[in-house]
């Protein structure tokens, strides 16, 4: 896991640098694929779903402003004043990493920044509660609390998740919850936190290309996400 997570966090700083006003969307996606292939892995997105007739066509999530994750990178160019969330997941030796940050293009809005600030913030105050003995609301109300008393609105459809030999597993992992409740964290757990932050209204839809997810009032959202394994102390960071 340590060497997926790795190039989870190579392609994204890579693709970072190369946010830009005036890039392709898939400019970046096809950057992460080359990168991704020649460190010995396997982009876990490419192909993923549950319908044959649909599945996920690229490497990377490229997320555009209102869309909140699971955005299709394509022909699009990257605009001034936009916040783009990057969403990358690896797959070597038979294990996974997942890994995402926001950017901005070029120079965005003080509300935008303040955004992305926060939802990053968020991230990890729920990491610090990712410890042996807590509880996995732990980790949910402490994005919660951070992100409401900033003013914005944490997703309620879309949670974080376990990670291992499979991309997605046990527990998930909300961005919202009471204190004290969940399953116990235990010393080795492997878990994706991405808190997920919306402007306005925390409600989401999906888009006609059955992947897309938009805030439903078309205000800007924001998505971290690291890779952690639970620790005694404190949770070890796999993604930086």
């Amino acid at each position: 896991m340590r060497e997926s997570c790795r190039i989870v966090a190579e392609v994204l700083a890579l693709v970072g640098s190369r946010v830009k006003p005036g890039v392709f969307a898939k400019e970046l996606d096809e950057l992460a694929e080359v990168w991704i292939r020649s460190r010995g892995g396997v982009p876990a997105f490419k192909g993923y779903g549950h319908d044959k007739k649909n599945l996920f066509p690229s490497s990377l999530c490229i997320s555009v402003d209102d869309e909140v994750v699971h955005g299709i990178p394509d022909g699009r160019v990257l605009e001034e004043g936009q916040v783009v969330s990057i969403d990358v997941g690896v797959e070597k030796g038979g294990y996974f990493g997942d890994g995402a940050r926001t950017f901005a293009v070029g120079n965005t809005s003080e509300q935008k920044g303040r955004l992305v600030r926060v939802t990053e913030e968020s991230l990890y105050k729920g990491i610090a509660m990712a410890r042996l003995g807590n509880h996995v609301h732990d980790v949910s109300s402490a994005v919660q609390e951070h992100v409401e008393a900033a003013g914005f609105s944490v997703v309620r459809d879309l949670v974080g998740h376990g990670i291992g030999k499979k991309l997605h597993e046990e527990p998930p992992i909300p961005n919202f919850g009471a204190p004290g409740t969940g399953i116990v964290l235990k010393e080795g757990m492997a878990l994706a936190i991405e808190p997920m932050v919306n402007t306005g209204t925390y409600k989401v839809q999906v888009g006609a290309d059955g992947w897309t997810v938009r805030t439903t009032d078309g205000e800007p959202s924001a998505h971290f996400e690291h890779t952690v394994i639970v620790g005694k102390e404190e949770a070890e960071i796999l993604t930086t």
